[in-house]
Formats: C-alpha cells, sequence, structure tokens
C-alpha cells in the first residue's frame, strides 16, 4: 500500500470540519486514500445500487444506519443526500463525521455550493507525484518513462503496462463518466476531439480552431472542453495579466491532468517514442507544470501558477507565487539535457522589465547539473522542488 502525501492535511480538517471532501480523477486512489486513513470508518458506496437505491429512496433512514464516521464513495451518484447531510451535522453538531469521495467534480461541487457550504472542506487528490514516486522507490528511471507512465495508482500496484491501462481508461471514462456529465450523441466525434486535445498539449488554446478540426460548432467544442476539465482530464493554464507596457496574449494553454493519459491519446506505445515524438518538449512542460500542481493540491492549496506571453512571442512558460512571502518565480522548462544560454534569453528580458530579481528566475531542464548563472539558476527536473 502506497503513503500519500495528502493524508495528514486530510486527517487534521477532520478536526475542524463534520465533512471532507476528496475529489480528484476516477481511479486516483480517493478510496482507498479514505479507507487507509481511516481503517475503523464504516464505508459506503453508491455505485452499489441496492445502496444506491436504500439512499435515494430513504435518505433519513440512510443517516441513521450511518449516523458518523463513515466514508461515502461517488456521493454524488445521490444529490439530494447532500441537504439531509447538512440538517444532520447541524443537529449533532461535531467534527469529523463524514468523508465524501467523487470523480465527477461539477455534480460533487454544484451539491456542496448548495447544501454543505461551510461544513465541508474540499481536497483535490491527483494522480501519484514525483515526490510519492520516489518516497516509495517506485519511479521509473528517465523522463521520458516518467511522462509516458505518468502516476495513475493502478500501474504501479497491478503492473498494468501504461499504454493498456490508458485506453482502457479513455474507453470507461467516454462511455461512463461522459454519458452521466453530458447527453453526447456521438461518442466517436467525442473521443476524436480528445486525441485533437492531446495533439495541443502546452499549446494556446484555439478553441475554433479545434473545433474546425474535429467538424463540430465552436459552442460544442467550449461544452466538451468543460466536461474535460470538470472530469480531471485536462487543465488550463492562464496567462498573467500584468502589463509591463506590453500587448499580451490572453488565451489559456491546453494541459491534461496526466501525461500517460495524453501519450496514450498520441497513440505513443513506449518511452522510446517519447524521445523522438514532435510533442516531447511540451510533454515535459505538462510533466513539470503537474508536478507544481500536485504539491500545491497536496496542501491544500490552490495552485497560484500562470505563464506569460507577450505579441512578439516572447514567453515564460511558467509563473508561480509563494503563498508565504507573495514573491513571485518565473521558470522556463526545456527539454534538453544539455546548459545552453539561450535557455535564460526570455527570463532576461522579462526579468528587466517585470522588475523581478534574476535570483527569482530559474530554468529547469533534463540533465543534472544544478548552476547558479548570472541570469539565474539552471535547476535539474529531479531537484526541483515547487
Amino acid at each position: 500500500m502506497f503513503s500519500r502525501a495528502i493524508t495528514q492535511h486530510f486527517l487534521s480538517l477532520l478536526n475542524v470540519y463534520p465533512i471532507v471532501t476528496v475529489t480528484g480523477p476516477r481511479q486516483s486512489g480517493k478510496t482507498t486514500l479514505a479507507k487507509t486513513a481511516l481503517p475503523d470508518w464504516n464505508y459506503v458506496s453508491l455505485e452499489d445500487p441496492d445502496m444506491r437505491n436504500f439512499c435515494k429512496n430513504d435518505c433519513k433512514g440512510f443517516l441513521q444506519t450511518y449516523a458518523e464516521h463513515t466514508i461515502i464513495d461517488e456521493a454524488q451518484r445521490v444529490p439530494e443526500l447532500f441537504s439531509y447531510l447538512q440538517t444532520h451535522v447541524d443537529s449533532v453538531g461535531k467534527n469529523g463525521m463524514f468523508v465524501l469521495t467523487g470523480s465527477q467534480n461539477m455534480n460533487m461541487m454544484e451539491s456542496i455550493s448548495q447544501s454543505l457550504a461551510g461544513r465541508t472542506s474540499v481536497l483535490k487528490l491527483l494522480p501519484f507525484s514525483y515526490e510519492e514516486q520516489k518516497a516509495e522507490d517506485i519511479l521509473p528511471e528517465s523522463v521520458d518513462a516518467q511522462i509516458f507512465t505518468g502516476g495513475y495508482p493502478r500501474i504501479f500496484d497491478s503492473g498494468i503496462p501504461p499504454y493498456q491501462f490508458y485506453k482502457d481508461y479513455i474507453e470507461l471514462y467516454v462511455e461512463r463518466d461522459v454519458r452521466q456529465l453530458k447527453n453526447i450523441g456521438d461518442l466517436d466525434t467525442f473521443k476524436r476531439f480528445v486525441k485533437l486535445c492531446a495533439g495541443r498539449t502546452g499549446q494556446l488554446l484555439n478553441v475554433q480552431n479545434l473545433s474546425d478540426d474535429c467538424g463540430i460548432g465552436a459552442t460544442t467544442a467550449k461544452s466538451w472542453l468543460s466536461i474535460l476539465e470538470t472530469s480531471f482530464i485536462v487543465y488550463f493554464l492562464q496567462p498573467d495579466f500584468r502589463n509591463f507596457s506590453k500587448r499580451l496574449v490572453k488565451s489559456p494553454k491546453l494541459y491534461f491532468c496526466d501525461t500517460g493519459l495524453a501519450c496514450s491519446l498520441l497513440e505513443i506505445q513506449s518511452e522510446k517514442q517519447v524521445s523522438s515524438h514532435y510533442l516531447r518538449g511540451n510533454l515535459f512542460e505538462n510533466l513539470v507544470i503537474n508536478r507544481f500542481r500536485t504539491k500545491a493540491f497536496n496542501r491544500g492549496a490552490d495552485p497560484e501558477l500562470t505563464f506569460w506571453r507577450d505579441k512578439n512571442g516572447i514567453e515564460i512558460d511558467l509563473l508561480s507565487k509563494s503563498r508565504e512571502t507573495q514573491e513571485t518565480c518565473a521558470w522556463e522548462i526545456k527539454a534538453g539535457s544539455t546548459y545552453s544560454e539561450d535557455y535564460f534569453k526570455n527570463l532576461r528580458h522579462w526579468s528587466d522589465f517585470s522588475g523581478v530579481p534574476k535570483e527569482n528566475c530559474s530554468v529547469i531542464y533534463t540533465g543534472q547539473n544544478h548552476l547558479m548563472t548570472k541570469s539565474g539558476s539552471l535547476v535539474p527536473w529531479s531537484d526541483c522542488a515547487p
């Protein structure tokens, strides 16, 4: 059983909230986290048809049966339960009563905002992070292998080949979750849309271009992108809008929550194919930004991450803000393994007009040497500690 970095924060929240909610992608380990951290608690899955019918038809009886210290899995399957939970926890007035888990963030968050605001803290559990894999000695040896393998627990628990796992994952996601989130008639077109998104990993989002390539309307494309974001398949890195007297790009960039999933959609079937793939640089950039995001979520924080790009094409891949000091750090992400002074070109330019000191500017690359240059730090991927 692999330990999760979020565990201590998860347990601490049960001391101050009656309910803790854990969301995240399907099969990211939400149920395992809750059951491992709380082995003496009751466990109920609303995926079970009998239990779901019991809960739907008699919410009061359900909560009398499971009055506290209960993990309720896939809680969004019975939306009416949330109102009864509100009344129940208010009447009892205790913390640490329930843990709710769910993989469909839209339905879960709608129910929480309507009924459980102020009564629950919401955590996001993503697949294994770099730090978790390293701590458990399951970290793939090369960067390309890390990109290809991704971080879903079952790959490591069961030894399933990554390409096979993600192929099955996509089929399950489309056939089950997408149907529950939205009535999509042509699932084959939706699958093609997801693959087209993978081909745009790390690129500026152009909805019209994406919809044209897929043969659908722009409104449909926006709706489908919302579904992918809601179900933790993709996310959007927003641009930094500080002007600095420059005309800025205002479109977000598209990334996948797991690089292994992106590789599968790109029909990459081995780590060797990653090394020569035309999107290797984008996939490495995706891997790095995922590391920043996961570390923030494991602290229970929202990632304060953006990118910066002007109309002349000068871009900073990632800007992060320290929660403690509120200082901005700038990061360029390069898939090369050999130092080049050109890596710092955009950082020098950005530092000069933004006023952010060069000490806060770094390049993350796939090499081994940690160097302090006059333009900033050169940081190996393995030593990157956001």
